[in-house]
């Protein structure tokens, strides 16, 4: 079992380490948060459950599984609002998008009041 542990928690802090060089070296905020949300909870996840299985008790692999539960449910809702946000923001878009299906003309217009 330590053995497994072992290859879960090595496997898991390359995961981690793929999505810290994809946040360094992405070009634009919506590739490096795209890195970021795909990598790093399956790199933490499986570190998390690496611990539980180094433990040898199994209300710590419950809890270590709990826990990767929620870093997959919810990584891919915090990183939807961070680009939301970015893009409320009018944060600096990538050169490579060319349609964006989220502009809406009226919330870059200031409503002008009649006379």
């Amino acid at each position: 079992m330590i053995i497994l542990a072992a290859v879960m928690m090595l496997v898991g802090s390359l995961f981690c380490c793929i999505a810290a060089l994809g946040i360094v070296r992405f070009p634009d905020l919506y590739t490096r948060l795209h890195g970021a949300a795909k990598a790093g909870p399956i790199g933490a996840g499986l570190i998390l459950l690496g611990a539980g299985v180094a433990s040898g008790e199994a209300y710590t692999l419950l809890r270590a599984g709990l826990g990767l539960l929620f870093l997959v449910l919810t990584t891919p809702i915090a990183a939807h609002l961070l680009a939301r946000a970015a893009i409320k923001a009018h944060a600096p878009e990538p050169s490579i998008v060319s349609i964006d299906e989220l502009h809406n003309p009226r919330d870059s217009v200031p409503e002008q009041k009649p006379g």
